[in-house]
Order: C-alpha cells, then structure tokens, then sequence
C-alpha cells in the first residue's frame, strides 16, 4: 500500500491534481476476482484530504467566518451590521455596531477591501456597519485570529468589507421593496415640517445657519448681552433662526409603508493589452419608525432600586440612505488594477416627545425635541495586484470622509402647572444646536509575498508588507438658548405654542434674548488626530506534511491626539492632554494541523492592542438621541493591550457542509469601560481604564444540506437547510487590592478603582449566550428558497451603574424572522419575488437596572413586527 498526501497547492488550493507518491494517504480496495489466465488486479483508492474544505478556509490558516452573495440573499439583510449577526460570536447594539465574541466596537476594526475607514459618529471612531447596505456587498469576512498583515488594533475581530466585484458578463439588474412595520405603518405618528425634500435625505438649505448667526459666529466672541454685543445686534440674530419649520411637532395621520429601490450594472470590454470592466450600483432606502415606551432614572433605598423620575415617551423618525458605488477594472493577466468609488448617505429626522415626572424638577414636565441626524460616507480606492512568477506585490491607496452633521437640534421643556404646560425660559430651559464632525483618513499599504520551494512537496511564502494611515477629525458643537433675561414671562406668553413662544414679537430686551451656551458642559470643539505606521514580515509553510503554520511579527508607531479647542477670543486654552506616542512589536502565530480527512485543528496566539476613541478622550459633552443621555470623554485614557488564544477544530464532513469547535481566551490589560459621573445635579457617562480584565469561552458552528426521503413531491423536490452556531463566553473584570483608575478629573488624579468597578463584573456590551439557528429549503424545480432564521442574546450591560447601583443591562430576547425567494420568467426575463417578516415573536427593547426585586426601566419600547415584500430582475 502506498502513502500519498496532497502537496501544499492541492492540500490549501485544491488547484493541482498532482502528488507525492511517497506522501500519499491510500485505501485498500478489495480485490477483484482475478482475470481468466491472468494475475490477480490489485486496485487502490486515492483518498486527498481537504477536498471539501472550502476555498476561503483553504487560503487561511486563521480562523474565520465568511459571508457569501448566497448568504446575503438567504437572509435578506438589509445591511452589513444585521447580517453579521448571523455569523457565530457577533452580536449587534443600537442597531450599528458588530461586537464580536461580546468585545464592543472599540475592540474590532472594520475595513473596506482592505483599507480602514473613518466613522461619521462624534461618540466611536469606528465606523457603524449598517452604512454599508448589502446591495453593494460582494461578502465579507470576519477573522477572528490576528494576522500580522492586519492593523493591531485588534480585539475581537477584524471584519473586512468587499464591495461588488467587475463582471464577466454584461449584466443590468433592478429591485424594487416595500414593506412595514406593526408599531409604525398606518398609524399615528408625530413629526415635523423641516424642509420641502426632507423625504429625499437632503435640506433643501432650510437649515444652513443663518447669516446674521454666521456673522455673529465669525466675530470669534461668546453671543451673549455686554460689550460684545448690543441688545438690538441680539434681537436680529435671535429672528433670523428658522422658526415653525424647525420647532413644531405635529401629528401625521398615517406613517407610509417603507421603499426602496436598487439598480446595478456592468460589463468588460476588451482593450489593447487586457479587458476593462466598468460597474455601477446605486441605491434608495425611504423608511420610517415610530417608537413608544418608558425611560426611568431610580434611586436605592434598603437595598431596592425604585423609580423616581417615569418619562413616558413618544417618537417617530424617517431614515433615508442613499447610496451609489462605481468600480472600473483593467486585467492584464499578471497585473489588475482596481478603482472603486462610494458614496453613502443616510439621514434620520426625528421627532420625540417625553412626559411624566422629573425628580431633579419635582414636577411634572414635558420635553421635546426635533433633530435632524446627516451622515455621510466617500471613499475613493485604487488597487493593484502584480504578478512576476513566484513573486507578488498588492498595493492599496484610498482616501475616505465622512460627516455627521446636526443642524437645529431643536429642545424645549415645559413645566406642568394647574393643568396646563408652560415654559418660562428660566426654571425650564430649550436650546438650538448646530454640530458637524468631520473624518478624513488616508491610507496606503503595499504587500509582496514570493513563493519559495522546500521540497518538491512543499512550499513556503515569505511575506512582508509596508502601511500608513493618517485619521483626523474635527468636531464642533455651538449651542443657543432663548432665556427671560430681564423679567418673567407673562402667563399668556408661557402657555404659547412653541412658534409663537418662539417668534419675533416674543424675541426682545423686556422678553425673550438669545445667549450662547456653547462649551457648557466640557469643550465645544476638539481636533484629533491618529497617524499609525506600520511593517510587518510573515511566513507561511508546510513544516511538515498536512501541518502548515504562519508565525509573524508587526511593528507599530502611532500617535494619537485629542485637541480641545478654544472658541471664543480671550477664553482660556482648554487643557490639551498629552499625545499617546506608542510603539508595539506584535508577534502572532498560528498553525494548521490537516490531520483526517476533512478535519482540520487550528492554533492561534498573538498580542494586539485596542486605542482609545477619539471621542472617549474629548472632553467635550454629547447627548445621544437614542437613549437621552450625556456623554463626555475622558483625556486620562491610555491603549489596551491584549493577549489573544484561540484554538478551532474543523470538519468539512460534505461539500459547503461543517462542524466546527471553537476555544478563546483573551487576556485585556487596561480595557475602557463606560462609567456614570455626577457633576452637581447632572449625570453624565464617562470612561476609565479599569485596571485588567479577562474573556473566554467557545463556540460551535454546524451546517448541513439534507433530503427527506419521502414519495411526497412537496418534500421530495427540496433540499433543506439545517445550520445552528452557539457561542458561550464570560468575561470579568479584574480589581485587586491597591488597584487605581484615572477618572475624569480636572488634575487628572487616580482613585482607588474599586469606587468605580467592581472584581468579578462582566465586561460592557458581552452576552454570556449567543445562538444563531436557520433552518429551510431549496426547491430547484419550483425556484423557490425558504428560510427560518432565529437569534438569541442573552442580558448584556450597557453602562455601568453608579456607585451604589446596579448596572443598566439590556434584554435583547430570541428575533425570529423569515425570509422567502422564488423566481419565476415574465416576457422572457427572470424575475425574483421576495418575502421577508422579522421579530415574528414581538421582542420589545428592554435596558433596565433590577435591585432587591425593584426594577427601573431606563428604556423600554415595542420594537414590532415588520414585514416587506419585493421584486427584482436581471437583464
């Protein structure tokens, strides 16, 4: 019997039907009865291992989790963020962001074929995924082992984004969506005017600054009543704010069914010297959602947490994106060059309204708000991909901005007196406000790898690489409020709607002036800045037969900087804390052992680091629509350090078809977690480095095709979809005796770090649970595809309770949905219809704190059921 085993092409490519004979695994085949007077025929078997070991799990040694085109299709997904969380480990909070293996944001980076992003939210420096809508996808993967190729700031994982590729063929596509939501469509809902193509996702120019405002700004002067400016200067500038339009909330009968639109196309042509592909997508998305519900603040008392301030809320808010994607590609053959261009674009408009009581009032008030939320997203990309035989150089160059603007984010508060809400512009405050956050970052990378023979069996591929990026932001915030300097207002004034509490004949010396408050609460501008250069070496081998390792090692040299920012003439500098000048060296190894078969067992270890956010270091304050709650940074923060473990078996039992056991352990030195800081009567969350903390546990992920054998044409015609991943991890926050922490303080002195965090509290944002179950089928003679899809988190804290109380912790619930394609020809094109329905059960949004059998409910609402159907063709 002879031993064969596949060379390391055909055991990590299976590109090469070529062996080794004396490396070769083989099989006994029984023995043929011997031919009529002729020897006896000895017949072998040739077993190759790997053959149904996917082509992406071939070309790693990492382990990974990829997302296909038929994946995306399966689970119709609208965007990046919510099909990610079908994948094991990843979870989604606030609708934004993937935590994988229950780390936050802040410990995964997010690229875009390959080149890092920025991120339009004034509170993360990552960028939220669900910008990305999955018509422009052509997969993405998640690799949840570090690879020195990489950026370091690695944690959980890193999630690599790859937009659609040039087609081979001509090709033009279409779709088209409706759909809507229980709580939302046909229903009552609140609103406001704004500007004539608010339905667009664009202002029309209604909420520019006015001129007379700009002209005030551009004086470098507070805009307050003295020397600066005269009361008549003040009344001019107070009129020319946008009035009705801006401030009045309004009821809108019937919310409309939510749409969209999508349209692509390509083709190739061929060139002098190779063929040139051009690609178009470009998409509409017009939504609506209404929520109702409470949120709460609680006070301890004999060890039970009770409700003191009960708001009950109301909001409804339109989103909007946009997006476009436009690539060109030039093959040589040996050289390929790339340019991919997109433009993203989403929009929320808000209208909320909350009442009930306020303890730090001790009366009964009403708040509400109007907002208007514009980010955007432009990345321009070129590439290239040289090969010069064993020899092969990448390269990547892009430049990316995005922006979050917020023009009349609009709040009033009334007070409820006999019967009647007022507002007195004193005792209960409003405020305008004008916020834009810009990012630019700019990249580049090259990588070579060059193929170098051991043995005629075996390869190994030295590689190394060069990158750069540089990340800045600016972020400014201006706010305004209309205050009865001089008297009281009368009563009559007081009970006035909001227009008319607010219009010119109420703006004046004896009634309402206008003061700037900017800066209030921390810095009302900050500059940032984060430059990180990078080299890497890396080598890839078969040390031996069927085991392959890849050891590496990068070296980093960052500097990050947070600027606060001086607005006004005369004005101390705010204090600048020092720049984060830091130098890594980060090995990483991991190894393949291919040892039966289809299975697979892979090592991972590797050191990575996680950087403070941009907006965690900026002592500047932001209060977040979702929750209505105030954020400021903390200057004193430094870079987490991480140790990471991991350990998979793999086995590929069928094609497309694989069982895989998953073990992790990471070791985070320094990680930042979200604290609650008072300051006088205002509560505010905050950041700190606690002193260490610890996460591990593991992971299984099963999926298989199979048939029922049964004579009933309806079963009998399907092939059915079984898959189901489980993810168990539990982290804990390490504090010892002696222990200190550097909280946000005006000196920057440490505390005692056990007044802050607690040993043995989990890590914010990590469910101890995660499970991913879809099961359905595939008809081929009916075209048709069905799919139940089931998701479950367990409870995860949010934010930190102050000291005293519990944490807020969130209930995401089990989501079921289900999604349903069938094709079918019109006029001689193919047509797919679409159904898709989404929490079936009714989970609802619940954030709470639970204390001696007292509960608070800190934000609760319905989420509703949503349903959508929809049709597309292709040309």
């Amino acid at each position: 019997m002879k031993i064969l085993t596949p060379t390391l092409g055909s055991l990590l490519l299976a590109t090469s039907a070529l062996v080794a004979p004396h490396v070769a695994l083989a099989q006994q085949a029984p023995q043929s009865a011997p031919t009529s007077g002729g020897p006896e025929t000895e017949v072998e078997e040739l077993i190759v291992l790997g053959v149904n070991i996917p082509q992406p799990m071939r070309e790693t040694s990492e382990v990974a989790s990829f997302l296909t085109v038929e994946d995306l299709k399966r689970q119709g997904d609208d965007n990046a963020a919510e099909a990610l969380t079908r994948l094991s480990g990843l979870s989604l909070v606030s609708g934004r962001f993937v935590y994988v293996r229950g780390l936050g944001e802040r410990y995964s980076s997010a690229l875009l074929n390959g080149s890092p992003l920025p991120s339009p939210e004034p509170l993360q420096r990552v960028v939220p995924l669900d910008l990305f809508p999955s018509n422009i996808l052509a997969g993405t993967s998640v690799q949840k082992t570090y690879s020195v190729n990489y950026p370091g700031e690695f944690g959980g994982g890193i999630i690599d984004l790859k937009t659609t590729k040039i087609p081979n063929e001509p090709f033009f596509s279409m779709s088209a969506s409706v759909g809507g939501n229980t709580e939302t469509t046909f229903k009552e809902g609140i609103t406001y005017y704004g500007s004539r193509t608010d339905g667009l996702g664009y202002d029309d120019g209604a909420r520019e600054i006015p001129k007379p405002l700009q002209a005030a700004i551009e004086t470098g002067h507070r805009i307050t009543s003295g020397v600066n400016f005269t009361d008549n200067q003040l009344v001019f500038i107070g009129s020319s704010l946008v009035n009705a339009p801006m401030n009045l909330i309004q009821i809108k009968n019937d919310i409309q069914p939510a749409f969209s639109v999508d349209l692509s196309g390509g083709r190739s042509f061929e060139v002098p010297g190779g063929t040139l592909g051009v690609l178009f997508v470009g998409g509409f998305d017009n939504s609506w959602r209404s929520r109702f519900g409470k949120q709460q603040e609680g006070a301890v008392g004999g060890g039970v947490i009770e409700p003191v301030t009960d708001y009950d809320f109301r909001s409804t808010q339109n989103d909007v994106v946009v997006n476009a994607l436009v690539g060109v590609g030039y093959d040589m053959g040996d050289h390929v060059f790339s340019w991919t261009n997109l433009y993203i674009h989403s929009t929320t408009k808000e209208a909320r309204i909350r009442e009930g009581f306020s303890e730090l009032t001790g009366a009964d008030v009403r708040d509400d708000y109007t907002e208007w939320f514009e980010r955007s997203l432009t990345s321009t990309q070129l590439t290239g991909e040289h090969t010069f035989g064993d020899l092969e150089i990448d390269w990547r160059g892009a430049f990316a901005t995005t922006a979050r603007n917020t023009p009349y984010e609009k709040g009033i508060r009334y007070r409820l007196v006999g019967g009647e809400y007022l507002h007195n512009a004193s005792q209960e405050q409003n405020y305008t406000r004008f916020g834009e956050v810009e990012d630019k970052l700019a990249s580049f990378g090259v990588d070579g790898a060059y193929t170098m023979a051991l043995s005629n069996q075996r390869d190994v591929i030295f590689s190394g690489g060069v990158a750069w990026s540089d990340n800045d932001r600016s972020a400014i915030q201006r706010e305004f409020r209309f205050l009865a300097l001089n008297a009281a207002l009368p009563i009559e004034v007081q009970r006035q709607r909001v227009d008319y509490l607010l219009a010119d004949y109420n703006i004046g010396p004896g009634a309402l002036m206008i003061r700037e408050t900017s800066g209030g609460d921390g810095a009302a501008a900050y500059k940032a800045a984060l430059e990180v250069k990078a080299v890497y070496i890396q080598a890839d081998a078969e040390i031996i037969p069927l085991v392959r390792a890849t050891v590496g090692l990068r070296y980093e040299d960052a500097i990050q900087s947070v600027t606060p920012l001086a607005l006004f003439a005369g004005d101390p500098v705010p204090f600048a804390p020092p720049a984060l000048e830091n130098q890594y060296v980060l090995p990483a190894a991991t190894v393949t052992w291919n040892f039966y078969e289809e299975m697979q067992l892979r090592v991972g270890l590797s050191k990575t680091i996680a950087r403070p956010q941009f907006r965690e270091l900026a002592p500047l304050s932001y209060l977040d629509p979702d929750t209505d709650r105030l954020f400021i940074g903390n200057p004193n923060l430094v870079d987490s350090e991480l140790i990471n473990f991991d350990a998979r078996y793999e086995w590929y039992f069928a094609r497309d078809q694989y069982l895989t056991l998953g073990l992790f352990y990471k070791d985070i030195d320094k990680p930042v977690e979200a604290i609650v800081n008072e300051v006088g009567a205002t509560v505010q969350t905050t950041f700190l480095n606690a002193p260490r903390a610890v996460l591990y546990g593991a992971e299984v992920d099963v999926k298989t095709y199979f048939e029922f054998f049964s004579e009933t044409p309806w079963f009998s015609s399907k092939r059915w979809l079984a898959a189901a991943n489980y993810t168990y991890s539990k982290s804990e926050v390490v504090v010892e005796d002696g222990d200190v922490v550097f909280p946000l303080t005006v000196d920057g002195s440490s505390r005692p770090a056990k007044d802050f965090v607690n040993d043995g509290d989990p890590m914010q944002g990590q469910s101890e649970h995660l499970v991913n179950v879809q099961f359905g089928f595939e008809d081929e003679a009916a075209r048709s595809q069905a799919t139940f899809l089931v998701g479950f988190a367990s409870k995860r804290i949010t934010t930190r309770g102050r000291t005293g109380f519990p944490d807020l912790v969130q209930e995401p619930g089990v989501m079921l949905d289900f999604t349903y394609r069938r094709d079918f020809t019109v006029w001689d094109k193919d047509v797919t219809f679409g159904f898709e329905a989404r929490n079936l059960l009714g989970e609802d949004y619940q954030e709470f704190q639970e204390l001696g059998g007292g509960r608070v409910d800190n934000n609760t609402y319905a989420l509703g059921r949503s349903f959508s159907v929809s049709l597309s063709t292709r040309f």
